[in-house]
């Protein structure tokens, strides 16, 4: 195991050279310039040229490209175009937002997906089984904003329920505030952990190691969870980890619905104000966290299946 997770380390390395350049190349790519942002449709050609020798975009290509990594290895971020800050204290702001909220849903996901696929698997074909897989596929069938918005109507407006928007003050009232959010970010994924999970049990179910741990006459609580469950989730951990970046894609909507000063606010006001540096810090600070995510992953499927680690 611990050569295993050596090994994946080593292979973030390429990943996050990779990651540079993409993030590089794609913010190039964006129409417009900061210099012409920053000084408005009047501005003079010569103080746009003063403002994009200050970033450094009068440079080569390879040039830029080789000042903003070495900028990145230091921790240098550069400075924010719109809000005059240095991107990491921006970053360092924002994103425990987003991680917050993420992290929420990701709960919220598990707690509703496993045991109601555990459910659902042993009462295949029941009325129980088919009015679970009924609710969660409306749920999967609907926009991300479409449901925050009806979730905020319901919930927020008519019921008062829980707040209409904003963080709130103070970490309880933070997970008050970003409740609906996160329900509206879970409701999806938790569709699709149920019915992944749900089939990998109905296949582990009939296995021959399960028959025959019945014949030694094992608890059935223990061949679920020990047998059936734990081989069932090698997959579902998979697909989890493959839907953190969906994850992190909808907190950008739902931070937007329900107006939660996170990244997905910031990433969006910073590519309207052609804000490069934010754009580059965020994206890339999103992709090392996905990144990161993957190898955790990883590892956790090596524990569930040794095989994976040789």
């Amino acid at each position: 195991m611990l050569s295993y997770i050596v090994r994946r380390l080593l292979q973030l390395i390429p990943t996050f050279i990779f990651i540079l350049a993409v993030v590089f190349v794609l913010i190039r790519l964006l129409p417009g310039d900061p210099a012409s942002a920053m000084l408005g449709d009047r501005a003079r050609d010569a103080d746009v040229a003063r403002i994009n020798h200050q970033l450094g975009l009068d440079q080569p290509i390879p040039v830029q490209f080789y000042d903003f990594s070495k900028a990145v290895l230091t921790g240098n971020l550069g400075e924010s175009i719109a809000l005059r800050l240095p991107v990491s204290t921006v970053i360092a702001q924002r994103l425990p937002v987003t991680l917050l909220l993420t992290a929420m849903a990701a709960v919220i996901a598990l707690v509703l997906a496993v045991p109601l696929a555990v459910f659902s698997a042993y009462r295949r074909g029941r009325v129980a089984d088919a009015a679970i897989r009924g609710v969660f596929q409306l749920g999967l069938s609907m926009p991300v904003f479409y449901l925050g918005l009806v979730l905020l109507i319901v919930f927020g407006a008519r019921l008062g329920w829980f707040p209409v928007g904003g963080y709130g003050d103070g970490f309880l009232d933070h997970l008050y505030h970003l409740f609906l959010p996160a329900l509206t970010l879970a409701l999806s994924l938790a569709a699709i952990l149920l019915r992944n999970l749900r089939a990998a049990i109905i296949g582990v179910i009939g296995a021959e190691y399960v028959d025959f741990a019945r014949a030694k006459g094992l608890k059935p609580r223990l061949i679920a969870l020990r047998h059936v469950l734990r081989n069932a989730l090698i997959s579902t951990v998979t697909l989890f980890g493959l839907s953190v970046g969906t994850l992190l894609g909808g907190a950008v909507i739902t931070e937007t619905v329900f107006a939660i000063p996170g990244a997905g606010q910031l990433m969006i006001n910073s590519i309207y104000a052609r804000d490069y540096p934010v754009v580059q810090g965020m994206t890339l600070a999103l992709a090392v966290l996905v990144s990161l995510t993957f190898l955790v992953t990883d590892i956790l499927q090596a524990w569930l299946d040794p095989r994976i680690a040789r």
